[in-house]
């Protein structure tokens, strides 16, 4: 399942919301995968309800567990004001220009409109989110099976949110991508999906696997 986040203005509406769903759907336990901001929040998500589990694992790409980075010379509460064309001019200030590799630039091209076609208050609350100085408490997500996936090239995420992200899991399992960009999930969306296969490979035939009967990938 695949979807796209509300407009919520904190982390703490942004869990809840997501929980409604999950409940909508009779979920009780679940696999995430998130990217850069979504994977921010999966992790939150786990951190909230870690005294009743509904995360049974995590896959991180390109993400981080701190945005005090973000936070540094920026005022939240401005989001809230700023018009739709200075918020997109924000957000698409961090994507790389171009790039050399095909793949990669078609996943800029790709995100490039899809940020032009959000409204003005998801941009805005995603901005606010992303941007507030807050961190995931890893001590209650070590228990998880996690995976990071992280890119040789420009991945939008500096070093050091990186290296956090690794110290915070040192019994992750690490799945690199060389040529992926800030959208491997895009630019490399084989390397990803066998990299989802091999993480998810533990849980088949448990009553987490995230396949129906007689679906159950074989992963050599």
């Amino acid at each position: 399942m695949s979807v796209e986040g509300p407009v919520c203005w904190s982390e703490g509406k942004w869990c809840s919301s997501f929980r409604h769903l999950l409940y909508h759907f009779n979920l009780d336990k679940v696999h995430l995968f998130g990217a850069g901001l979504g994977g921010y929040l999966a992790q939150k998500f786990a951190e909230i309800t870690f005294r009743n589990p509904m995360v049974v694992s995590l896959v991180l790409c390109n993400s981080f567990s701190d945005t005090s980075e973000y936070s540094k010379g920026t005022v939240p509460s401005l989001f809230y004001m700023m018009p739709a064309f200075a918020l997109k001019r924000q957000v698409l200030s961090t994507f790389p220009s171009t790039s050399d590799n095909g793949h990669v630039a078609d996943s800029i091209d790709f995100m490039v409109e899809q940020v032009e076609n959000m409204e003005r208050s998801g941009l805005a609350s995603r901005l606010v989110i992303g941007s507030t100085g807050s961190y995931v408490e890893p001590q209650r997500l070590r228990h998880l099976n996690i995976t990071l996936i992280e890119g040789f090239d420009n991945s939008g995420v500096s070093e050091k949110l990186q290296d956090d992200v690794q110290k915070c899991y040192p019994d992750a399992k690490r799945a690199q991508i060389k040529r992926g960009g800030v959208f491997p999930y895009l630019a490399a969306a084989q390397e990803v999906n066998i990299y989802l296969l091999i993480h998810l490979q533990v849980f088949v035939k448990t009553r987490y696997t995230p396949y129906q009967k007689d679906s159950e990938p074989v992963v050599e």
